[in-house]
């Protein structure tokens, strides 16, 4: 398993990286997230990297492809490849979810990439900031990712 940081803090989210896809030969990142009430990811696509969520606890809002509903604790959500997609978590507390990206490449490049490494203990969500919304627009297209703007 590779020696870099394993927890990130990325758009206010708590994020523990399980599995780089360089741990794995490739094939998948595997993350779990704990979400503030509040945060989670705009509306985004991308090709190439199939991804899905798990809900461990709370509730998360998820739209993709025009579709919105709030998936809960046990509920699994597939990506199809390309579509657009966006999650936030909802409710009185936060969320915690799992991510699986394949093969993982574009997530883990631009997870890390406008990340914020933290100790490798650390259990609790990030001081809240304002993301530094340029940097993350350059991350994205830089890794293949297309974030669109808020309806």
């Amino acid at each position: 398993m590779s020696q870099r940081p394993r927890k990130y803090n990325v758009l206010n989210i708590l994020m523990n990286f399980h599995a780089f896809p360089s741990d794995v030969d490739g094939k998948y990142c595997f993350v779990e997230c704990l979400v503030p009430v509040g945060a989670g990811a705009p509306p985004n696509h991308h090709a190439g990297e199939t991804e899905a969520f798990y809900v461990v606890d709370g509730a998360v809002g998820f739209l993709v492809d025009g579709r919105e509903w709030v998936a809960r604790a046990g509920e699994f959500v597939p990506i199809p490849d390309g579509a657009v997609h966006a999650f936030k978590a909802v409710g009185d507390g936060p969320a915690r979810i799992l991510i699986l990206n394949a093969p993982g490449h574009m997530h883990d490049a631009f997870f890390t990439g406008i990340g914020t490494p933290l100790p490798d203990g650390q259990t609790a969500l990030p001081a809240p900031s304002q993301p530094d919304i340029p940097a993350v627009l350059a991350k994205a297209h830089e890794t293949g990712m297309t974030i669109l703007p808020l309806q």
